[in-house]
């Protein structure tokens, strides 16, 4: 067996990357694509390696050296016109290395898992295609394949269709070819088709041709867990360093994403905080059926997104603003309201990393669970010098939960006192007799004029990818600073539609929220048979866990994501558990609720 490995490409994709370099040479979490292939080569007991270098050869050359010596037997094949050729060419010009043994054939740019070259060696059949599922960040040729894994038809680029993406697999761009393969049908078909349509084509074109006889010998082997990652781009190399990172440091890249772990799939993600039952079926058909004009037409301008959150959210024109996520409009809030803000800890720490540090008055709850009333926020503040007083309700990431009738009496206090009380109510719908909980009421708001409620629609809704946030007050001049202060096309037309058809699909709400309420109080009861974790009850959407023995809060991090691919939420960064181990846990629905309770039972 030999191995026969495409790198003459010139990797413009990779801009600056490769300028002097050839595009194997780059550096995946410090160590060269070529280093980590060739190593992985070291132990397939090869009788040779051929490398087909073109762009910056030699320096691919030079840089290999003598390195490999006594390991591989590594021999080179130029291609001197690369700069106008495509890969077909590169793989013609080494036909006849590829006629003299059976040969793996590998291009140069994967990532691959080790137990990949095993999967593929250690399968009896003679002539093999690594094919794995198709999911969206793939690129490149696809097959389809019969039940018995017969690949039936390449798929080029040109011929692809989104409606048949169920059906597709993605070639991984590792192939094993017999002897006999090479010399009776691949070689042969490869002259062919160099001949008649030129080489500035993929040597999957040949490959498609011969799946068209009546016996192509050719057939795929679908990969099921293993890692693996073509590195194209920029963007595909930040999302390889973070697949192939070792242990602590792959969950630093993960968490340094602050989100987009879609492009991860597969992956559980524990961390971001959304309704697993909505949005519904329904709501999301329309959401397609309309999403050629969504995509191509700009959306309403602040005034008619505010006519939209008054009917979806049931307050008055000028008591509410839309924003783009929650997050535009606290950074907006944050920069208007002066004075020093009261804020509990362990909280949601975008409102109080908006603020000067000495401007931020802390309060800490005394009790084990992290749990307090609106009577202790009230004792603790009455001596303190505050203008605005935040409270998360339900908290984040206690889960904490103060009834609507104190939160009142808290508001009360706070207009007597001319403090500003801004309730984060994003979670609140989450709480048990949610329909009766929320202060998105103009009466409410009318009673307490200076109170400013803010609501995230990623959380409870489901729907992050819209980024769309909410607040209301009837402070109108504080709404209308904050309406000049956003941009005017804050909104996108997806996020706008939204508004506008969400009033159908309410008894769908009503049903996903009744379904999370279930789950919540199913998945506390698998989370305290964990031994190691002591679970603090919650009315939000997620656990606040304490790792009581066997593992930091950082170990068991680490262990869920590089063992099982699920992300938790480390929270004992915040320096306001000193140094108590604990993890966030968010409540997702019953299927991968049960592989984390597998998970740590497993532990």
């Amino acid at each position: 067996m030999q191995a026969i490995i495409l790198a003459a490409g010139m990797g413009k994709r990779l801009g600056e990357f490769t300028k002097n370099n050839t595009k194997c040479m780059v550096p995946v979490n410090g160590i060269p694509m070529i280093d980590r292939l060739l190593n992985q080569l070291c132990g397939l007991n090869l009788n040779r390696v051929v490398i087909v270098i073109g762009y910056e050869g030699q320096k691919l050359v030079d840089y290999i050296g003598s390195r490999f010596d006594g390991k591989l037997k590594i021999e080179y094949v130029d291609n001197p016109v690369y700069y106008k050729t495509n890969n077909i060419y590169s793989l013609a010009l080494a036909k006849d290395k590829l006629m003299e043994d059976d040969t793996l054939l590998i291009e140069s740019d994967l990532l691959l898992d080790d137990r990949m070259f095993s999967l593929i060696l250690n399968n009896p059949y003679p002539n093999l295609a690594l094919v794995a599922k198709y999911e969206t960040w793939m690129d490149g040729t696809m097959v389809r394949i019969d039940e018995d894994n017969n690949i039936v038809n390449f798929i080029p680029k040109s011929a692809f269709k989104y409606s048949d993406v169920k059906y597709y697999y993605k070639t991984v761009n590792v192939y094993k070819f017999s002897k006999e393969f090479s010399i009776h049908k691949y070689v042969p078909f490869l002259q062919a088709y160099s001949e008649a349509l030129g080489n500035n084509e993929y040597y999957e074109q040949v490959l498609r041709v011969i799946c068209f006889l009546d016996k192509s010998d050719l057939m795929a082997l679908p990969i099921t867990d293993e890692k693996w990652y073509e590195s194209d781009d920029k963007a595909d190399l930040d999302i390889a360093e973070a697949l192939f990172a070792e242990d602590e440091v792959r969950l630093k890249k993960y968490m340094s994403r602050y989100g987009g772990y879609w492009r991860f799939p597969g992956m559980l993600d524990y961390c971001y905080l959304v309704n697993p039952y909505f949005p519904s079926p329904k709501l999301l058909d329309e959401m397609r059926a309309n999403f050629d004009v969504l995509l191509t037409e700009y959306p309403s301008g602040m005034y008619v997104n505010t006519l939209l959150a008054s009917k979806c959210f049931g307050v008055k024109e000028p008591y509410i603003i839309p924003g783009n996520g929650a997050a535009e409009l606290i950074k907006s809030l944050m920069e208007r309201v002066e004075g020093k803000l009261g804020v509990v800890f362990p909280t949601f720490e975008e409102y109080p990393n908006r603020r000067e540090p000495e401007a931020v008055v802390k309060f800490v709850p005394q009790s084990e669970d992290f749990h307090y009333s609106a009577d202790d926020l009230m004792a603790y503040f009455s001596d303190k010098e505050i203008d605005s007083l935040l409270l998360i309700n339900p908290d984040n990431p206690s889960g904490n939960y103060i009834p609507v009738a104190d939160i009142l009496r808290l508001a009360a206090w706070c207009k007597e006192r001319n403090v500003r009380l801004i309730v984060d109510e994003s979670f609140v719908d989450f709480s048990e007799d949610y329909k009766n909980n929320s202060l998105l009421k103009d009466s409410v708001l009318e009673e307490y004029p200076t109170m400013v409620v803010m609501k995230s629609i990623s959380k409870s809704f489901g729907v992050p990818g819209l980024r769309l946030g909410i607040m209301a007050s009837a402070d109108e001049q504080l709404i209308a600073w904050m309406k000049k202060d956003v941009s005017i096309w804050n909104i996108n037309s997806f996020a706008e539609f939204f508004m506008q058809i969400f009033s159908k699909y309410e008894k769908d709400y009503a049903r996903a929220c009744d379904l999370f309420q279930k789950e919540r109080i199913t998945f506390y009861n698998e989370l305290k048979s964990v031994p190691f974790l002591r679970v603090i009850p919650s009315q939000a959407n997620y656990f606040l866990c304490e790792v009581t023995s066997k593992y930091t809060s950082h170990e068991l991090a680490v262990i869920l994501l590089n063992q099982y691919n699920i992300l938790i939420k480390d929270c004992s960064v915040k320096k306001v558990f000193n140094g108590r181990n604990y993890v966030r846990l968010a409540i997702r629905n019953r299927s991968d609720n049960q592989k984390l309770i597998e998970a740590l039972r497993s532990l």
